[in-house]
């Protein structure tokens, strides 16, 4: 796997402040539960990429959970029509209020740009699960898909709030 960035504002998606210009951005924020068993349960599926394995999305990792610095490839679709995504974890909190990581994408990978997963325990017990991203094409394909792929981005950060809030109940 290429070990490097494919684009310059690494980190960009966790700090304070605008995401960069020049690219896609994307918040959604979804409503999963309650309460801080709810918080440790979806934390638990985000950070060990249960969510997006469950989600539908192929993932390959060594490590058992986000890690600063881990390397994971992702993929959709199936036999000759995966495309496959690799990424570096940048970023990560386990926190007493707030779990998750982010991921870069490396050289290869369809889009140049980060994504933070968290979820998030609010002062009146209500957990909320947020994904940001900034992104843009980095492929020929991607460019030619134009703006289906940030539409899919918002149908896919909706479909993991709707699997965490499954997999957080279920526990």
């Amino acid at each position: 796997m290429n070990t490097a960035h494919n684009y310059p504002e690494v980190g960009a998606v966790t700090r304070p402040g605008p995401l960069p210009a020049g690219y896609n951005h994307l918040h959604h924020r979804a409503l999963i539960g309650h309460g801080r068993e709810v918080l440790e349960a979806a934390g638990e599926a985000v950070t060990t990429f249960r969510m997006h394995r469950e989600a539908g999305v192929h993932v390959e990792t060594d490590g058992a959970r986000a890690e600063v610095g881990l390397p994971v490839r992702c993929a959709i679709g199936v036999g000759p029509l995966r495309v496959g995504a690799p990424c570096r974890v940048v970023w990560t909190a386990y926190e007493s209020d707030r779990i998750g990581f982010s991921y870069g994408t490396l050289a290869g990978h369809p889009e140049c740009g980060e994504e933070v997963f968290q979820v998030e325990l609010a002062p009146d017990g209500k957990v909320w699960f947020t994904v940001t991203a900034f992104s843009r094409p980095g492929r020929w394909y991607t460019r030619l898909a134009g703006p289906l792929v940030p539409f899919l981005q918002h149908q896919y950060a909706r479909h993991c709030g709707r699997t965490l809030r499954r997999l957080a109940a279920a526990r």
